[in-house]
């Protein structure tokens, strides 16, 4: 693309497309939205700092993320918080007393851990330090940290013990978030480190759910974590007979949409 096919994005709509993209994907590097926008990286990055400074995101190293998913979240509006509660009752259906859990982060997985019923006996294995905070509100849950050093991009345990702890462990369903959907790139995240805890978690797992609202379908990001044939369940917000879904179906018949 020449210059003379550029699009000139005025600075409000480069500010509008950036936090649209922070709210979809959680969090975007400033090399993504340079070439999404066809600006430099610095004009990118002073965009992010006025955006801070309104308090509409939160400023990390590469780029930034959206506040709903930071640890000071908790008074904050949650991107598709409707969707998100109807994707977490959905998921509870998925439950039954005594299972063994593996869980995720992000704000999808808060609002399910929120919906656990009190009276539920589970144990959930968890390598989000958000969701152990958010899982001690529910009594009947057993809560084990699975626990290393901690990733800035996700927020996760990526390191140390972590893969030795998981190898030891068969959790009879995995809960994940995600940010990236699509049937020929499967699921998928921008972080080295992030992508194979989530492999590992997978082979930890007998089944896996993925929750996403369904704005994240027919996205890709850089990083496949795993083809949908190795996915159990999809929740999203839709009804399983919508139109969006019937794609999916078709390529992946042995996934279950909920």
């Amino acid at each position: 693309m020449n210059d003379n096919e550029l699009v000139n994005y005025t600075k409000e709509e480069r500010k509008t497309h950036i936090l649209k993209e922070i709210n979809l994907h959680t969090r975007v590097s400033f090399e993504t939205l340079s070439s999404q926008l066809f600006v430099s990286e610095d004009t990118v990055r002073r965009d992010i700092n006025e955006l801070e400074l309104e308090s509409l995101l939160i400023k990390v190293k590469g780029g930034a993320m959206t506040k709903a998913y930071h640890h000071s979240s908790s008074s904050t509006q949650t991107y598709a918080e409707e969707s998100k509660k109807i994707i977490a009752n959905k998921t509870i259906g998925l439950l039954h007393d005594g299972m063994v859990l593996l869980i995720g982060g992000g704000t999808t997985i808060r609002e399910f851990i929120r919906m656990i019923p009190s009276d539920l006996n589970l144990t959930i294995f968890t390598v989000s330090i958000l969701s152990a905070v958010e899982l001690l509100d529910k009594p009947n849950i057993k809560t084990i940290m699975i626990g290393g050093s901690i990733s800035s991009y996700s927020q996760m345990c990526v390191s140390g013990d972590v893969y030795h702890q998981l190898g030891n462990i068969k959790a009879d369903l995995l809960v994940l978030g995600t940010n990236a959907l699509d049937i020929e790139g499967g699921f998928s995240d921008s972080d080295w480190e992030t992508v194979q805890v989530k492999k590992a978690m997978i082979q930890a797992s007998h089944k896996t759910a993925i929750l996403t609202i369904s704005e994240k379908l027919d996205t890709v990001l850089k990083m496949k974590i795993a083809n949908l044939s190795e996915v159990d369940f999809v929740v999203t917000e839709v009804d399983s007979d919508n139109e969006k879904l019937q794609s999916y179906k078709q390529a992946v018949p042995s996934l279950v949409f909920l």
